[in-house]
């Protein structure tokens, strides 16, 4: 009866409605991009099919990783089609994962807090079905449950103003807390598991890991009963919860009155560790003769024994009491049983050190100092353990190609390649840059400026294009000379403070802000930099070639004249 597990509380999912893309993203490639929509109808499909698949994740990895990855996908899907200025004008609906209201939102950020929200129930779900009879299975239920609490505390950190109650600051902070208060229980579990119960040092470690556990849940009940909380949460959460305090609680004090009285009395050679051990056992030193003759005198500790025994009677009554207020929870047979058990335990031990011949007044124990070997972690999410690839590739690399920058028609220009070459300077690559006109030169002629990207060389497109590879597409023309496709991105201002300009901008008010959240772009912690950064330190690197103003004499270390 000992292995019997209690219930942990798990979340359910947030549900959405089906969304359809097709038309405002062929839409937006036609009018931003310049780009037939109808070409990009695969990738758009795509995109919707990991949406719909994502809706109903399997309870294991296979389930954890979906969502990743369409939570990674979501960032490409940000920088490609969501400018700072206007939304695409889709809406996106989610339902609330305690009460089922929806709520809809234009704002990207909210698609993206939900999938994270549901990262977490998942986790949640994974979790509580755990066998926590056997090490393992306790192992794995810790790293769910923690990271069920990194995923909803990276929610909190990082998005605000979110329309659903089950998104709010407060029911977050109480969700972290369950879910650390949950850990906190497991470990307490895992104590019973690995330690022989039978020496007094391990029992009071044991007393002492249970009234954490009741402190973490107190808080839990604690928080569950602020204003803005109570009203949403389930009462069968705030109930269970209240019941595992003073469940926990009992336990305690059962375990610290086994630790007095079924353990002999400490040999000279133990008393000091045992000694050391007591005095920072109790909150409030036990009234009574000096901790040395309470330890070495079986009645003195069979006196403090009863004390704790009738705690723990009371707090297993109370537990009982509560849990018989919720209809709920009494049909959780499981939970009955645990109970009952561990108060008929209590009960039988202390009729077993009861004498009748007792005439002392059992005196009031001290509550028992909380104290874990194992400190719950808030494991944060680690993104880039799921690599994706961005589904619209094609439009060609972000750092140019996002919806937050604006550029001209593209320009065919016919060149031919005079005595002294076409007349430029190239920098960089993906796309490649003209980095300086030569004034009067063939480039300048045919209208090149600098800043231009090349895109296209005689019909290829060289979007992604290495530098040596348009090199050499431009070098293999003959005398009938090269047409080469160009983009100029528009206002004269150098894209690092556009960048700048566009981060500043939030997105509308009233809606869900995750300013925070779109600078993980480029300010994730170097301990999960994912694949995501990959195209910030694309851009990055572009933008330190980009509009320098160099005359085309100074040519750059990685510059070429052609």
């Amino acid at each position: 009866s000992e292995s019997i597990s209690v219930p942990m509380i798990p979340l359910g999912l947030k549900e959405t409605k089906e969304l359809d893309l097709l038309v405002p993203l062929k839409d937006f490639i036609s009018e931003h991009y310049g780009e037939e929509g109808v070409l990009f109808e695969k990738e758009i499909k795509e995109f919707m099919e990991l949406r719909q698949a994502m809706r109903t994740p399997s309870r294991n990895e296979a389930g954890l990783e979906l969502l990743m990855e369409y939570y990674n996908q979501l960032y490409f899907l940000d920088s490609r089609f969501f400018p700072p200025t206007k939304t695409l004008g889709v809406f996106f609906h989610w339902y609330d994962s305690l009460t089922g209201v929806p709520s809809h939102q234009r704002a990207l950020a909210f698609e993206k807090g939900s999938v994270l929200f549901n990262l977490g129930a998942l986790h949640t779900q994974i979790g509580a079905r755990q066998d926590r009879a056997s090490l393992p299975g306790l192992n794995q239920a810790i790293d769910a449950f923690q990271k069920a609490a990194g995923a909803f505390n990276y929610l909190k950190e990082n998005f605000s103003n979110a329309p659903s109650l089950d998104m709010s600051a407060a029911s977050l902070t109480m969700l972290v807390r369950l879910m650390v208060a949950q850990v906190q229980e497991c470990v307490f579990e895992k104590m019973t598991l690995l330690r022989a119960q039978n020496d007094f040092l391990a029992r009071l470690q044991l007393a002492q890991e249970a009234a954490r556990v009741e402190e973490v849940y107190s808080l839990v009940h604690q928080t569950m009963s602020q204003p803005h909380v109570k009203d949403y949460v389930p009462f069968s959460w705030t109930t269970m919860v209240h019941v595992k305090s003073e469940h926990f609680k009992a336990l305690s004090h059962y375990f610290a009155a086994i630790a007095l009285c079924d353990c002999p009395a400490p040999s000279d050679a133990e008393l000091l560790e045992q000694e050391k051990a007591f005095l920072q056992f109790h909150v409030t030193m036990p009234e009574g003769p000096s901790l040395r003759i309470l330890l070495q005198d079986p009645e003195e500790r069979r006196k403090l024994g009863k004390a704790h025994l009738k705690k723990a009677i009371m707090k297993h009554e109370e537990a009982m009491r509560i849990h018989g207020l919720c209809k709920i929870l009494r049909k959780m047979d499981i939970l009955q049983e645990v109970l009952s058990f561990a108060h008929k335990r209590s009960l039988s031990k202390y009729s077993e050190i009861d004498h009748e011949e007792d005439f002392f007044e059992t005196g009031e124990a001290p509550d028992i100092h909380p104290k874990t070997h194992q400190k719950p972690e808030i494991k944060s999410p680690s993104f880039s353990q799921v690599k994706v690839t961005d589904l619209f590739h094609r439009l060609g690399p972000l750092s140019v190609f996002s919806a937050k920058n604006k550029w001209y028609p593209a320009r065919r220009v016919h060149l031919m390649r005079g005595e002294n070459g076409f007349g430029f300077t190239l920098r960089g690559d993906s796309p490649v840059l003209i980095a300086g006109v030569i004034p009067g030169g063939c480039a300048a002629e045919a209208g090149l400026k600098e800043g231009d990207y090349i895109i296209s060389v005689n019909g290829k497109d060289c979007k992604w294009s290495k530098h040596a590879e348009v090199v050499q597409l431009l070098k293999s023309t003959g005398k009938e000379g090269v047409d080469i496709g160009v983009i100029t991105l528009q206002g004269s201002e150098c894209p690092k403070a556009a960048d700048r300009k566009a981060a500043v901008m939030s997105s509308g008010p009233g809606m869900l802000k995750s300013n925070k959240e779109n600078s993980r772009k480029s300010l994730m912690n170097s301990k999960s930099a994912s694949t995501l950064l990959v195209w910030s330190k694309k851009s990055k690197r572009s933008k330190k070639s980009t509009y320098s103003g160099v005359p085309f004499t100074a040519v750059g270390d990685n510059e070429a004249m052609y």
